[in-house]
């Protein structure tokens, strides 16, 4: 049955197609190693096969998907070995963004962030994901902002795209939309309290239980 949608201005058609076909792969939609055909996409999105090249080019370069001539385009997704190296190095720099933002955030950055988590509690009680992955994402741009390191910050975001593949896949279960919210209210109150031991804490057990959900999602455990 094909799919009758209608594509914004805001956005060219080759990032809606990637952006389709980004989400059925941090959905699990597509298995890791399944070909991802392009007459099957044309058909059901009512577009002509070059956006869609394009757009498989985009997620290429993402590390989504692999390009092997003659044969095809196929969901690469992430192995337990991506999961566990993105892990480890966002847990060494996030760690150090809050030791350091527990030294140097400011009463308004405390106010946003307490701002940022109540917004979250709202989005969570109505269960709506996008709002609570984009309220999370702000919550932890201020964390690296209130660090008042240019270069601490620039690393963290540079890191960011690699971040929010895994994390993409865990806030489409609403089932974990409470854990999620728990957790990083533990990392405001660190950080309300200037107890910087309890800020790494909640930090290091926040990333933890974030890559055992990615973890989960992803069919690695």
């Amino acid at each position: 049955m094909t799919e009758k949608r209608e594509f914004s201005s805001s956005f060219s058609l080759t990032d809606e197609i990637a952006a389709i076909v980004r989400d059925r792969i941090l959905k699990g939609e597509y298995e890791i190693g399944e070909k991802i055909k392009e007459n099957q996409i044309a058909t059901e999105l009512r577009v002509s096969r070059t956006p869609i090249r394009e757009a498989f080019k985009l997620l290429e370069n993402e590390g989504l998907i692999d390009y092997i001539p003659n044969r095809g385009c196929f969901a690469k997704g992430f192995t337990k070995q991506d999961v566990d190296d993105i892990y480890a190095v966002r847990a060494a720099l996030e760690m150090l963004a809050v030791e350091r933002a527990v030294e140097r955030v400011t009463d308004a950055e405390v106010a946003a962030l307490e701002e940022e988590w109540e917004l979250m509690e709202f989005y969570v009680r109505k269960k709506d994901s996008q709002k609570v992955l984009e309220l999370n994402t702000a919550f932890h741009d201020i964390i690296y902002a209130s660090t008042r390191s240019r270069f601490m910050a620039q690393v963290l975001r540079s890191y960011k795209g690699y971040i929010d593949k895994t994390r993409k896949s865990v806030f489409y279960d609403e089932a974990y939309l409470e854990a999620i919210l728990n957790e990083h209210g533990e990392i405001l109150d660190a950080i309300k309290r200037k107890d910087k031991e309890k800020a790494i804490g909640a930090v290091y057990r926040h990333l933890e239980k974030s890559q055992d959900r990615a973890e989960t999602m992803w069919n690695l455990k």
